[in-house]
């Protein structure tokens, strides 16, 4: 097979073969650059406090063209379930949500402990041909976390446009190397600390311009302002015109960091991760292959083998780290992984 290098230079040095980025990215030596120097201003006393805004703005315009819509479109926060909570909170009593069997946690408990929600769960390949005219909502990641499968994306917007129904797009396991085009879909979150390499504290979250108005701003604060420093005391005058009315406060650390973060991934480009990580992955699955094991099929950058997720502890041992899912063995390849990576995490399954 021929060699597949890793991407991003000096940027990491990890000390182990990681094939763990599904749960946590390596960070950058300039995020991490970026951390330590307003750690270290804070200190001394930071004329300007604790962070810039200018910077967390500059994070928001880059995660804003990786997902190919306006800055006006993106919100700030720390969570994706804080943000899935908001979309949660606004939907009208009643309502029908459709989620695929399985996704992750923070995509649907925000909806479940509403109680005078209407849930339904239906097989991942079933979800478009699941919406009926009274679903409200589909709400979906676009990447499962339990196995790496991927939805079909087509379908799933068309079915929605056809009965009327509103999307969410839980990118988390996607954003950072599948291109995704945010504004296809009413909304989209994204927790910065896995593919898009930020640390944890950055998350995103997307609003079309026709789905804002369909959401309540119910953590709004003097942030949320359409005149920032002007909020500082009494009611908001006026919300952000944009989806910043929907900002948490900055976790101004983390955003310095994810400013640096969301600038590297744009350099390396987003089609180019793509093709590194779903080479890699095609190369681990392949090898599973030759040993007698059958991953989850899927084109994913993301690979699951079920009934192997005890063998998590064994990996580890040797230097090698992977996920135990939902019974499966989950490894996730991104920029900084190479062939030998693979060829490793293949040794030691052989063994």
């Amino acid at each position: 097979m021929d060699a597949i290098e890793p991407l991003g230079g000096a940027e990491f040095a990890p000390q182990q073969t990681y094939l763990n980025t599904s749960a946590c990215a390596l960070l950058p030596r300039r995020t991490i650059e970026a951390i330590t120097l307003l750690a270290e201003e804070t200190a001394a006393g930071r004329a300007g406090g604790a962070g810039d805004f200018d910077i967390v703005a500059e994070a928001r315009a880059t995660y804003a063209r990786l997902m190919d819509v306006h800055p006006d479109r993106v919100a700030v926060g720390s969570s994706v379930s804080v943000h899935v909570g908001l979309i949660a909170q606004s939907m009208p009593p009643g309502a029908e949500i459709l989620f695929p069997e399985g996704d992750f946690s923070s995509v649907i408990t925000p909806f479940t402990v509403r109680g005078d929600l209407k849930t339904r769960f239906v097989p991942l390949e079933l979800l478009a041909e699941s919406v009926r005219p009274e679903t409200a909502l589909v709400a979906f990641s676009a990447v499962q976390s339990a196995d790496g499968r991927t939805a079909d994306f087509a379908a799933v917007r068309a079915a929605a446009a056809a009965h009327g129904a509103r999307t969410l797009l839980d990118a988390t396991q996607s954003a950072g190397w599948l291109p995704l085009r945010a504004g296809e879909w009413d909304y989209t979150v994204a927790g910065g600390y896995k593919f898009l390499l930020c640390p944890r504290g950055a998350s995103f979250l997307t609003v079309t311009e026709e789905a804002q108005d369909s959401l309540v701003a119910i953590h709004a604060g003097w942030v949320t302002g359409e005149e920032l420093w002007t909020n500082s005391y009494g009611p908001v005058r006026e919300l952000a015109r944009s989806a910043r009315r929907f900002d948490e406060p900055p976790a101004f650390l983390s955003y310095h960091g994810a400013a640096r973060s969301l600038a590297l991934l744009e350099e390396v480009g987003i089609e180019r991760i793509e093709a590194h990580n779903k080479a890699l992955a095609a190369r681990f699955r392949a090898g599973l292959a030759e040993l007698g094991h059958a991953p989850v099929p899927d084109v994913s950058g993301v690979v699951a083998v079920p009934g192997l997720g005890d063998r998590q502890d064994a990996l580890r041992a040797a230097g090698v780290l992977m996920s135990a899912r939902a019974g499966n063995l989950r490894a996730s390849f991104h920029l900084y992984n190479s062939a030998v990576d693979v060829d490793r995490a293949l040794e030691v399954l052989a063994g």
